[in-house]
């Protein structure tokens, strides 16, 4: 017995039928071409598609009086509609006397119709036209020149121009070609008895008008995509200062609420030990205080602990309070800012978090004075009442003429003061005075505390 073996070619991939594995380059090229022709100027063709009205927010539109910017809204409609009188014009003069010859008129007509329809169907516009150009031909039965009257030549020229800046390049450089065919075609069937010819001028003009009207949708469209980007741009480096800032204010009261919680823990592990036969009941108390204080402090490190960067590293020094504020006065003093601090009130300890906020944002409005208004006195107002803590931070106008200029910032202080407000659920207003100055006002509440529960009370209102 013999066995034999056949090898048969790997069959051909099965697709959608068109085989395109086994075409060439040059095949598929030509059918995308061929689809977007289909696509461009025969799919839909005579769609309702109306010329919106012009933006009237451009920056020489805006400027005019109120009734000419509602006017100027509807410019391209005007436009449209003086090169179909002009369209009209060219047709009716070129054909006989004025206004006394019906095919003239009639042929005024058939010119001015394409450019008029080209407000509502543009596509179908340059249908019309290259039907119209054939029979406005034949209406004058020899005359003229050939294949396109001249109302005939200045309404498909239109025509094609406003087509265009409706359309797109590729759609542009269809109508281009098919032009190219139809004056290819009538020269060679039906100009025999013409001694002159004007395909070729319709082609070059055409050509320019066409390239001019391309090359302004390709700047046009990179316009729209550069403000696209840089709209993006700003609010992700907006989005990017938010994200900065509650990370630092994060890393802050990550350190102040682990360290307190960690006192809590060693503080419910010793407290069993400083009393002699502590009763079951308390030790158990306390060892469920250690326990969740253990928990909520590995709970707090798991979450608030991801914002760490990891070159990032814990200050060394206590975390700044409002008792060291007269430190940073001299040191602003020192370079060249004329600051008071008024305090009212009775001067109290608040929770942590409540105290590094405010003075950040003394600090912060202190910079801000020393920036963008060199040489000005300012004025810091602490107010201690029963419901939280009031702030004032106010500076004067800058003198002039100043020795020193003022220095523009990146606009993240005043973010970054929002951000320590509302996450301790304070109120803020920023904004110029009358006198040409700036005043930045907060308030920061804390909530009221008895003497047995305050350390608790004050961890949480930082928090």
């Amino acid at each position: 017995m013999t066995e034999t073996t056949h090898q048969y070619p790997p069959a051909a991939p099965r697709g959608d039928g068109s085989g395109d594995g086994a075409r060439s380059p040059e095949y598929r090229l030509a059918r995308n071409a061929l689809r977007g022709l289909r696509q461009d100027l025969f799919h839909d063709a005579f769609a309702y598609r109306p010329l919106p009205p012009r933006r009237t927010d451009g920056p020489f539109v805006r400027r005019l009086p109120g009734r000419t910017r509602s006017a100027a809204a509807h410019l391209p409609h005007a436009v449209v509609g003086a090169v179909a009188l002009l369209a009209l014009m060219a047709g009716s003069l070129s054909s006989g006397l004025p206004g006394g010859d019906v095919p003239a008129l009639l042929i005024g007509l058939l010119c001015a119709l394409p450019v008029l329809t080209t407000l509502v169907r543009p596509v179908g516009a340059f249908w019309l036209s290259l039907a119209v150009t054939p029979v406005v031909a034949l209406v004058k039965s020899g005359q003229g020149d050939w294949p396109w009257m001249p109302g005939a030549f200045v309404c498909h020229l239109a025509v094609l121009v406003v087509v265009a800046l409706r359309t797109r390049p590729r759609t542009a450089a269809w109508m281009w070609v098919l032009t190219a065919v139809y004056a290819f075609l009538s020269d060679v069937a039906f100009g025999g008895s013409y001694y002159y010819t004007n395909s070729g001028p319709m082609m070059v003009t055409s050509a320019l008008a066409l390239l001019a009207v391309s090359l302004w949708h390709v700047r046009h469209t990179a316009q729209q995509e550069v403000t696209a980007q840089q709209t993006v741009t700003a609010h992700e480096r907006s989005r990017r200062t938010l994200l900065e800032e509650r990370t630092t204010i994060a890393r802050e009261l990550h350190d102040v609420v682990a360290h307190h919680m960690s006192v809590v823990a060693i503080q419910a592990e010793a407290a069993p030990y400083r009393v002699e036969n502590p009763p079951p009941e308390l030790e158990r108390a306390f060892a469920t205080i250690r326990e969740n204080a253990v928990a909520a402090l590995t709970e707090l490190r798991r979450i608030l602990g991801v914002v760490r960067a990891e070159d990032y590293e814990a200050p060394d020094a206590p975390q700044p309070t409002l008792a060291d504020l007269d430190a940073l006065l001299v040191n602003v003093r020192g370079a060249g800012l004329e600051v008071e601090k008024v305090t009212t009130g009775a001067v109290r300890e608040l929770p942590p978090g409540v105290e590094l906020s405010a003075y950040r944002i003394v600090q912060e409005a202190l910079s801000n004075s020393l920036r963008h208004a060199p040489g000005a006195s300012a004025r810091v107002e602490i107010g201690y009442v029963l419901g939280g803590l009031g702030l004032r931070v106010v500076n004067g106008p800058a003198p002039e003429p100043g020795l020193v200029k003022p220095s523009p910032g990146a606009g993240h202080g005043i973010t970054g003061m929002r951000e320590r407000v509302t996450m301790l659920n304070g109120e803020m207003t920023a904004g110029p005075t009358a006198d040409g100055g700036y005043e930045v006002a907060v308030f920061l509440p804390v909530a009221a505390v008895s003497d047995g529960n305050e350390g608790h009370e004050g961890i949480e209102a930082g928090a």
